[in-house]
């Protein structure tokens, strides 16, 4: 059960106090909630425990509380609960996250260079972005592909960010360790730049590695979709990360491993975008890049990468995770898939053109529903 209450309740106040003191004299635990949304801060109770025999009159009717939600699903902290609660996001060095945002993070699957990263970040800076991704630690399926420089490439990927004004760097992690190396070298390195933790599709289920993102309220976390589990178990790996106190969290849609989505590496899955918008409060983003694999055209001469990027866009995605390099042949990952960064321009022009025909459905729809 989840106790929303009424604008400008404090959270730390009397009202709140006998609230939860009502709860526990029930035989639940409570836990309280400050999320700050777009418009407004709500602050919620949530109940823990055997609340199906609690009625929700018992705290409806109280002059501090707006609502009172039961919990539908088992991702109860990250749930909207049949559309009982709202999608409320968050702020990140300046960048909002939320189910109505939409950002390009371009950039490198896999630092390699020091001048591959000068030359992506530049790119990115002229093209008018201020977020970007960059792998310094690479899970790989063969232990002797390259698995990234680690700590040592941090100092001045984060310097060079700091450089072109980018605020945001998504990097994946695949140990507790690297979060307290990016910490480290951020402080190191004067906080030119943030970053948003990535948890890749292998570790969708390494679950101390969720516990242990989510135990940190610093860095926000980019969950990608396990490639080989269901929607739902993804999603409740996600609850793991806010159980432990952490809800900034965006769901990463990348493909599911399967023989069906060949010749593309993986079965794009964007379709799901909507879905997981309407069962959850998380902004929703997509990879193309691990989606599809290749850089191959259609006759139409649009790349498979773009019809896939627009597939996630036109419904609705909030963020798009994209693969570029200064030189792909060259890349020391996934080179194959790596956009140019001479198709860097075109491909933010289609994401805008994508991007506003899907406001313009949304806008006719809502005219038809107010009609």
């Amino acid at each position: 059960m989840i106790i929303i209450l009424q604008p400008g309740v404090d959270a730390d106040g009397a009202e709140v106090a006998s609230l939860r003191k009502r709860a526990e004299q029930l035989g639940v635990t409570t836990w309280v909630h400050r999320i700050t949304g777009a418009s407004r801060e709500l602050v919620e109770v949530h109940l823990h425990g055997d609340t199906a025999a609690i009625p929700t009159e018992l705290f409806a009717g109280l002059p501090s509380v707006e609502r009172v939600v039961r919990v539908s699903q088992k991702y109860r902290l990250l749930g909207r609960h049949e559309g009982q609660l709202d999608a409320v996001g968050f702020t990140y060095q300046g960048v909002r996250f939320d189910q109505e945002s939409c950002h390009v993070f371009a950039g490198l699957c896999a630092v390699d260079e020091r001048d591959s990263v000068e030359r992506m970040m530049a790119a990115c800076a002229r093209a008018g972005l201020s977020t970007t991704r960059m792998g310094a630690y690479k899970p790989r399926t063969s232990p002797y592909d390259f698995q990234g420089h680690g700590a040592a490439c941090l100092p001045w990927v984060f310097e060079i960010a700091g450089k072109h004004a980018i605020r945001v760097i998504a990097m994946e992690v695949t140990h507790e360790a690297h979060i307290d190396e990016i910490r480290r070298a951020l402080d190191e390195a004067g906080r030119p730049t943030g970053v948003m933790l990535q948890i890749g599709t292998r570790n969708a289920q390494n679950f101390e590695l969720l516990k242990a993102v989510g135990q940190q309220r610093e860095f926000p976390v980019l969950f990608k979709r396990g490639m080989g589990i269901t929607l739902e178990e993804s999603l409740n790996a996600c609850e793991y990360v806010a159980s432990e106190g952490n809800r900034d969290v965006v769901f990463c849609l990348r493909g599911v491993k399967s023989h069906l989505g060949e010749p593309h590496r993986n079965l794009v899955d964007f379709a799901h975008v909507p879905v997981v918008k309407r069962l959850t409060r998380m902004p929703v983003g997509i990879d193309p890049s691990h989606s599809v694999g290749r850089r191959e055209r259609g006759p139409d001469g649009l790349a498979d990468i773009l019809h896939a990027t627009a597939q996630g866009l036109i419904a609705g995605a909030n963020l798009v995770l994209v693969d570029f390099h200064p030189e792909p042949k060259r890349a020391l990952c996934d080179g194959p898939q790596a956009l140019t960064l001479d198709e860097l321009p075109h491909f933010l022009d289609d994401v805008r053109l994508v991007r506003e025909a899907y406001l313009a459905r949304r806008k006719l729809v809502a005219g038809k529903m107010a009609g």
